[in-house]
């Protein structure tokens, strides 16, 4: 690839024109380093480095840049000299008896890096993103997953509507629901999360023939963050 394309992929259509994105810094090129010793879709890496991190070791092939070209590269204010070229990732089919949780137009980058964080943590669940969510990959839900990402089977642009003939049983979250630490709250393949401010619609809820679970609360505010309920539905799954 061109070196003015990857200054392109600073923008979500030019990732997705070439089918892949950049990450920064030492923490996240070391943790995709480890990922690809078990992903074979990230052996074809590359590595951008200053002439101050030529001595960097590791599986990918490396090409110095002048400090110029790295701070075009670079999103940060104040570069690292490590910045790695990585491919999209390719569907993988679900591992058996792997569940899923599905994001509902999510827009904030630190929620869906914290969600991320949490998934890999845990394992065992992919992530599903509705049309219209951030994108996993830019730069600020890079940062936010600290490496996550590359832990976490995710899709994008996956249709509400598609769900039940996947994935038939849906939960979600509901003030009156039932309480998440009934058995029954680990039955379901799929676990439903809405949009910060709007939730998921009721009539689409309906559809799904979601059934409703409830985080226990004091009832002092009106609801929990998003990542912060994730954090405790998954929590609850693996307790």
């Amino acid at each position: 690839m061109k070196f003015d394309d990857l200054k392109k992929l600073h923008q979500k259509k030019y990732r997705e024109q070439f089918g892949h994105y950049l990450v920064e810094g030492e923490h996240l090129v070391l943790e995709l380093q480890k990922a690809a010793a078990r992903n074979p879709q990230l052996q074809d890496c590359k590595l951008y480095v200053t002439a101050e991190n030529e001595h960097w070791r590791g599986p990918f092939e490396k090409h110095v840049v002048s400090n110029r070209r790295m701070e075009e590269l670079s999103e940060t204010k104040t570069p690292q000299g490590l910045v790695a070229l990585v491919p999209m990732p390719r569907p993988t089919p679900a591992s058996r008896g792997e569940r899923a949780v599905y994001l509902h137009e999510i827009q904030d980058p630190g929620n869906l890096g914290t969600i991320l964080r949490t998934l890999a943590w845990f394992g065992g669940l992919r992530c599903l993103l509705s049309p219209g969510s951030v994108d996993p990959y830019n730069s600020k839900v890079l940062r936010a997953s600290v490496g996550a990402i590359f832990h976490v089977p995710v899709e994008t642009d996956v249709p509400l509507a598609s769900l039940p003939a996947r994935l038939p049983r849906i939960a979600c979250l509901d003030m009156q629901g039932e309480p998440l630490r009934s058995a029954s709250f680990r039955e379901f393949d799929c676990y439903l999360f809405g949009n910060e401010a709007r939730g998921v619609p009721r009539d689409q809820l309906r559809t799904l023939n979601a059934v409703s679970f409830s985080i226990a609360g004091s009832g002092a505010i009106e609801s929990l963050n998003v990542a912060s309920a994730v954090n405790m539905c998954v929590y609850e799954l693996n307790r």
